[in-house]
């Protein structure tokens, strides 16, 4: 499995808009996604990021090959926002 973490800093008038992005990216979520969580920092209210969690290396492979832009990116852009994005392997799990 692999997690992506966008994160980007978010005015506090755009809040709405990023979490009505993330609600409506949910009701389409692709087959290559088994979580996504939208999170926001406690200790900088406008740090959020989108944390997803793929089934495996090859499905996150697969979905950014297949689509122009990423959907987590195109959250935060409608939040007026550029997210920096983390790639990291989980190594153990319960």
């Amino acid at each position: 499995m692999m997690i992506t973490q966008l994160e980007g800093k978010v005015s506090s008038e755009k809040w709405d808009m990023l979490k009505a992005a993330f609600d409506k990216a949910l009701q389409d979520i692709p087959s290559a996604i088994k979580y996504s969580y939208l999170a926001q920092d406690k200790t900088g209210a406008d740090v959020w990021r989108v944390i997803t969690v793929w089934h495996s290396r090859e499905a996150l492979q697969n979905y950014r090959q297949s689509v122009e832009t990423p959907e987590g990116v195109l959250m935060f852009r409608a939040a007026e926002t550029e997210p920096t994005l983390t790639i990291s392997d989980i190594v153990i799990h319960s």
